[in-house]
């Protein structure tokens, strides 16, 4: 895994670095399911107090982490604010639809059950 230089940056895993059952893993929870949900349909990457979710902040530290050490997202500094963004250029790439299968499939359960998460 590629190493930060600093404490400002963050280490991500390379293209060829991230694996499918880390990716299918970080998928797997709600709550990181719920982000990537929502980072899939931003505009643009989105500030970590954007997200409200039903759990404490140490445990959506805890998501982001795992979505980021999986390949799922990157995150940067940008000032004070930690900005997310869905890697769906090199998930695409090395896993092609299935991004978009997991979305379509999520979106279909909340329907159905009636939830966001």
């Amino acid at each position: 895994m590629s190493t930060a230089t600093s404490t400002r940056e963050l280490a991500h895993p390379t293209r060829d670095e991230i694996r499918l059952e880390g990716v299918l893993h970080a998928l797997s929870d709600p709550m990181r399911l719920l982000i990537v949900r929502e980072m899939a349909v931003a505009e643009s990457d989105l500030a970590c107090s954007y997200f409200t979710l039903p759990v404490t902040k140490s445990t959506t530290t805890h998501h982001f982490r795992v979505l980021r050490e999986s390949g799922v997202i990157r995150q940067a500094y940008r000032g004070t604010a930690k900005l997310n963004g869905l890697r769906r250029e090199d998930l695409d790439a090395l896993f092609p639809g299935l991004i978009d299968r997991v979305l379509e499939a999520a979106a279909l359960e909340a329907d159905r059950l009636g939830t966001d998460v």
